[in-house]
């Protein structure tokens, strides 16, 4: 599994998302520009000594990324899912699959459909109660992430 982060804004929440990646052997993608350095103090300390078992790749902008999911796509090497809460499927409808994306957008203001062109049915969301604004984000990348190693009875993991 793959985690993608648009341009993430508060560092602890990506420490805390690679010390996820870390602990599932999920891969973690950071789409620039980024809201803090890589170095952050508050980055590494979030994700404690566990950066070094994480699998990190840089995209350097928007651009970057949608052209590595185009090939990808092209390519079959994984589907891209998108989390808003303006989704219609809930995130439990989907038959995940080891080699998907799941994207997420900054803790501010989320992801920009129109730049990454993404079609409805590959948009999904968390439900939640009317008027709350939303889950934090390493919150919700690991509800995400879980039920799709859930669905994949939790292969490789002990």
């Amino acid at each position: 599994m793959t985690i993608v982060l648009v341009n993430p804004e508060i560092p602890q929440n990506t420490g805390t998302i690679a010390r996820l990646c870390a602990v599932t052997n999920s891969t973690l993608e950071l789409v620039h520009p980024l809201g803090f350095k890589i170095d952050d103090k508050h980055l590494r300390r979030a994700g404690l000594d566990y950066w070094k078992s994480v699998d990190v790749h840089e995209l350097k902008s928007i651009n970057e990324f949608k052209e590595k999911r185009r090939q990808n796509i092209i390519d079959k090497k994984g589907r891209y899912f998108y989390l808003t809460k303006h989704a219609k499927k809930f995130y439990t409808e989907i038959d995940w699959h080891e080699n998907d994306f799941m994207v997420f957008g900054s803790e501010t203001s989320g992801l920009d459909f129109d730049k990454l062109d993404v079609p409805e049915n590959c948009m999904l969301r968390i439900p939640q109660i009317k008027n709350q604004r939303c889950l934090n984000l390493a919150n919700a990348a690991s509800i995400v992430l879980y039920e799709a190693l859930r669905q994949q009875k939790f292969s490789g993991m002990v």
